[in-house]
């Protein structure tokens, strides 16, 4: 478990973390979204012992990270933003440093060093030096030092940062299969990702926290929660919108030229698809396609943090 509770941090003047209380639990995965300067980062760094909070307190597993940070940190993988390696050491060198430096067993080190590289998929630049890789391996060395010591509790910050699309699909998977059994806090501004892999959600803007929620449920909130898309055979789409507009529950009809279809955004979010398809009937109109979309998390992001930056 990883436990927050009134978090602050200061820098001159700047309250860049305001009272940030929650907790992660194992089987949990946390999206930590923001904005930029919302306090993800500097978030990130007091959980792992990086920074010192002004006030507030962290335990990893039950353990304050302040008055035993040894032993907390023992508990807890981190993978920071940007994060330095020694360019210099090659791939397996470098992990058997961070191995040793973690305290695990000499007799051990071996196969937990080539249970994360297969893992991560790093087989093809153990002998390598990290200087030399791209920007994905560096970042999926990264991602193997956090896991070498199979921590109960994980800090992920931008995981997939510099991936292609094949990586990123496997970074998710591999945060899919470990999730079972660890904590899990995963900052990212790819709310693909959150949708993908987390099971809940918090959105700091401003070092506070405007939201804390399962993805599923935020969606709901978005303003375009069961839009209706609906194309048509030969009608004037003047003639169509007037019509359209007279359905109960609707908020607005945008037509859209290029596509030559609408968009129809109901009130509140509420489910308008049945009566548009009434209307549709009763009025013999003819149908190419209509489909109901789910809430964005981008929209609802948007929504919560637009107007307090």
């Amino acid at each position: 478990m990883i436990e927050v509770s009134g978090l602050t941090k200061r820098f001159g003047d700047t309250v860049a973390v305001n009272n940030l209380s929650f907790a992660v639990n194992k089987g949990e995965v946390l999206g930590f979204l923001g904005p930029n300067g919302a306090g993800k980062s500097t978030t990130m760094k007091m959980i792992s012992g990086f920074l010192t909070p002004d006030h507030g307190i962290v335990k990893i597993n039950g353990i304050d990270i302040e008055h035993e940070p040894i032993k907390a940190k023992s508990c807890l993988g981190y993978l920071p933003e940007g994060m330095p390696l020694y360019g210099d050491m090659p791939v397996h060198s470098f992990l058997a440093f961070v191995g040793r430096i973690r305290s695990i067993r000499p007799s051990d080190l071996a196969a937990r060093i080539a249970a994360v590289v297969e893992v991560v998929q790093l087989g093809d630049v153990l002998t390598e030096s990290i200087a030399s890789l791209s920007k994905g391996y560096k970042r999926r060395v990264g991602i193997a030092q956090a896991l070498l010591h199979d921590p109960p509790a994980l800090v992920l910050d931008e995981p997939t940062d510099g991936l292609d699309p094949n990586q990123k699909d496997q970074v998710r998977s591999l945060i899919e299969n470990i999730a079972r059994s660890k904590a899990i806090i995963l900052s990212t501004h790819i709310l693909d990702e959150v949708e993908a892999v987390c099971s809940r959600v918090i959105i700091i803007n401003r070092g506070e926290i405007v939201v804390d929620s399962e993805p599923s449920t935020l969606a709901t909130r978005s303003s375009k929660h069961n839009t209706v898309h609906l194309s048509l055979f030969d009608i004037d789409p003047e003639t169509a919108k007037s019509q359209l507009r007279q359905i109960e529950g609707i908020r607005c009809v945008q037509y859209k030229e290029k596509e030559n279809s609408f968009e129809l955004i109901p009130m509140d979010g509420q489910s308008i698809v049945h009566s548009v398809w009434q209307k549709m009937t009763s009025n013999g109109w003819k149908v190419k396609t209509i489909s109901e979309q789910g809430g964005r998390l981008d929209d609802v992001f948007r929504q919560l943090t637009r107007n307090k930056n």
